[in-house]
């Protein structure tokens, strides 16, 4: 019955090798030197072979080591070409699938949570998993209602797991750090450690599911398919068809990509306003581009699953978060500089220029300074560097700034939304989102035409 405990040891073995492989190239490079290879190639080469490993091992499970490699895929985008692109495959490949369950195992759950006779709910069942993720599974089925359904089935044993792959993981998150410039690692595991048991309690997904199906029930723009049953370790909502976004990411038509793109930031935003709830949990593997929007059956509609992990905001995003975009963008630094302080991004110990504070702060937010901004890897890639090259005053800058906790995962969701919006190649009204959803965001913002031509002309 609980397949992931017997495999504890095998998935154990796994992540307990990769710090191993490490220190092997590590030493490998070390060699390269001596012969004469110079520093920066043999870095690259480095940090690409540790990566196909790390991205190998991370494929082959489940649990949190899967979990982590889908919160750190959507970041792929920061990665230089060179080494994004031999395993860019693999990064998408986490975001959709993971070996399945045995079908006897999934029968067990069905048989302990829907009862002996569970085979009466459905019309019709398929065994074989129509997705897997990181805690449990996905098999397509027709209740006995005559609807299609999703039939989410969780691992016995996913808590474990979850817990055991993320300790192991932070224990050596240091070695991880290089793969994603700028990004430091250790904060994201223990966040998602953080999340397990929510993550893990279906009930509290379906009323997070429930409320955005509810309020979105009309919504020319945006899909969350209804709960139609829910019990411990099984939930069942209504089926919906599309496009993966991972598809769309690989060979997507540019109008797909701004469309997919432009309804991703309208929900990232619109959905905190409308349900007091954030969906945390933006990677691909999550989203659906569904024909028939509110322009026809050439338009396209977003379909959103899986509500495992939400932020709870009754009132919306921060209202400081608005207004503290708007100041920057009207250059108003000490103004700027004293709301960061007294939300906590600044501690009292700390004192630093405002106007420096402000000049790092405009390169990030430069897409809402614009009418349209397309969002590209290279962008991404430029931001990363800025503030993780430890010789510019970005760097220096940054971290002596602190993220207080109440803004962490909205901090992580956000990032997560700009490096997949990257990874579409999306052009976006990024502003136009902003002026309808965000509180505090000054809905009369001056024009810039010049950054939009730049914008246009580096797309």
């Amino acid at each position: 019955m609980s397949d992931l405990p017997r495999k504890a040891v095998t998935r154990t073995a796994k992540l307990a090798a990769l710090p191993l492989g490490f220190a092997g190239r590590a030493t490998w490079g070390l060699g390269k030197r001596i012969v004469g290879e110079s520093a920066e190639i043999v870095g690259r080469e480095l940090q690409q072979r540790t990566a196909e490993q790390l991205f190998k091992v991370l494929g082959e499970l489940k649990g949190g080591a899967m979990k982590f490699g889908q919160a750190l895929s959507v970041f792929e985008s920061a990665l230089p070409e060179e080494i994004a692109g031999p395993y860019r495959a693999a990064l998408t490949k986490l975001q959709e699938a993971a070996p399945p369950m045995p079908t006897r195992t999934v029968h067990g759950v069905l048989q302990e949570r829907l009862g002996p006779d569970w085979r009466d709910l459905f019309e019709e069942f398929e065994d074989k998993p129509a997705a897997a993720a990181s805690i449990g599974q996905v098999h397509r089925a027709v209740w006995h209602d005559g609807r299609e359904v999703a039939v989410k089935v969780q691992y016995p044993g996913a808590g474990e797991a979850l817990l055991s792959d993320l300790g192991q993981l932070s224990r050596f998150a240091r070695l991880l750090g290089p793969l994603i410039p700028g990004m430091d690692i250790k904060p994201l595991i223990a966040e998602l450690r953080d999340r397990v048991s929510e993550e893990l309690d279906y009930g509290l997904e379906a009323q997070a599911q429930s409320a955005h199906a509810e309020e979105f029930a009309d919504d020319p723009d945006v899909v969350v398919p209804a709960v139609v049953h829910q019990c411990e370790q099984v939930l069942v909502t209504e089926w919906i068809d599309g496009i993966p976004l991972s598809e769309v990411i690989a060979d997507g038509t540019q109008e797909q990509r701004d469309r997919a793109g432009q309804l991703l930031a309208r929900f990232l935003f619109s959905g905190p306003a409308r349900t007091g709830l954030l969906h945390a949990d933006p990677h691909p593997g999550n989203f659906r581009l569904l024909p028939g929007g509110p322009d026809g059956p050439d338009d396209w509609r977003l379909g959103v699953l899986d509500f495992g992990t939400v932020d709870r905001l009754p009132g919306g995003l921060p209202n400081p978060i608005g207004i503290s975009l708007r100041m920057t963008l009207d250059g108003e630094a000490e103004t700027v500089y004293e709301l960061l302080c007294a939300e906590g991004f600044v501690k009292d110990t700390v004192e630093l220029d405002p106007d420096a504070v402000l000049d790092y702060l405009l390169p990030i937010i430069e897409p809402a300074r614009v009418e349209a901004f397309t969002f590209t890897r290279s962008w991404m890639r430029s931001q990363a560097a800025r503030i993780a090259d430890p010789r510019s005053p970005a760097y220096q800058l940054g971290k002596r700034l602190n993220l207080p906790p109440a803004y962490l995962l909205i901090h992580r969701v956000t990032l997560s939304t700009i490096g997949v919006l990257c990874q579409l190649g999306a052009t976006v009204r990024l502003r136009d989102e902003l002026q309808e959803w965000l509180p505090g965001f000054d809905p009369d913002l001056p024009e810039d035409d010049t950054d939009e031509e730049e914008s246009a002309a580096g797309a």
